[in-house]
C-alpha cells in the first residue's frame, strides 16, 4: 500500500529573522524526493520541523491526508538521518543490525568489506565507514518514510552509486526526502526536486529551473 506525506503552512523565525514561510513538500511511496537551497537556506531546519526536533506552531504535517503529530515518536512512520553521527558509538554493528532490524547479510551484499566488521564496535571504524552504517540503518529499515540530511557528502566516491542503488530499491517501499550539497547527486537520483529560496519552496522541472531559481550558475 502507498502513502503520502504533505507538509505546508510552516512558519520558521529567529527573533526578527524569517527563515521558512510557505512551505510546501511532498513525498510518497516510490519517489525520492529532493531538497536543495543555499547555506542557511533553511534545509536542515525544514527536515527537524517535519521530525519534531524543532518545534514551531505553524505547521501541517499530513499523513494520507489527516493530521500527523510528534513525527518523532514514530519510528514505523518516519526515519531521520541527521547530518552527524546519530548511533552511540560503543555499540557494536551486530547490535545495530539487530536493534534496526535489519539482515547483516544483505549489507554485506552491497558492502562485502564490512562482512569483518560484525563484532565490531562502530567506534573502531572510520568515520565515512560510520556513515555507511548510519545510512543503511535508516534506508533499509521498515517505516513509511525517511529523511537523509548529507548522505553523499560524508563517504567515499566509491561508495556513492551503491548508496544510491539502494535507495531505488528502497523508494519501492517507502518515501525518501533526502537534501545535500551534492546536487549533482540530487538530481540523478531524486523524481522531485524542491528548492528553497527566501524560505519558499518551488517545485522544479527540470536543471533549468535550478539556474532560474538562483542555486545554481548558468555555464
Amino acid at each position: 500500500m502507498g502513502h503520502t506525506l504533505e507538509v505546508d503552512s510552516i512558519i520558521l523565525e529567529f527573533g526578527t529573522k524569517r527563515v521558512l514561510q510557505d512551505v510546501f513538500l511532498k513525498n510518497e511511496t516510490g519517489k525520492i524526493t529532493g531538497i536543495l537551497g543555499r547555506n542557511g537556506a533553511g534545509k536542515t531546519c525544514l527536515m527537524n520541523i517535519v521530525y519534531g526536533e524543532i518545534k514551531t506552531n505553524d505547521k501541517s504535517i499530513r499523513l494520507d491526508g489527516k493530521a500527523f503529530f510528534e513525527t518523532y515518536r514514530n519510528p514505523e512512520i518516519l526515519r531521520y538521518l541527521p547530518q552527524f553521527g546519530f548511533i552511540p558509538r560503543n555499540l557494536k554493528i551486530k547490535r545495530i543490525f539487530k536493534d534496526f532490524g535489519l539482515n547483516f547479510s544483505q549489507f554485506i551484499k552491497y558492502f562485502p568489506e564490512f562482512e569483518k566488521y560484525y563484532n565490531v564496535k562502530l567506534k573502531k571504524l572510520s568515520g565515512g565507514e560510520n556513515r555507511i552504517v548510519e545510512i543503511y540503518s535508516i534506508l533499509a529499515s521498515k517505516t513509511k518514510f525517511c529523511m537523509l540530511d548529507e548522505p553523499f557528502s560524508q563517504v567515499m566516491p566509491l561508495h556513492v552509486d551503491t548508496i544510491k542503488s539502494i535507495m531505488n530499491k528502497e523508494k519501492e517501499n517507502k518515501g525518501i526526502i533526502i537534501t545535500d550539497h551534492l546536487y549533482e547527486h540530487i538530481i540523478d537520483t531524486c523524481d522531485d526536486i524542491y528548492v528553497i529560496t527566501n524560505g519558499k519552496t518551488y517545485l522544479t522541472k527540470d536543471k533549468s529551473d535550478l539556474i532560474t531559481l538562483g542555486y545554481i550558475n548558468k555555464n
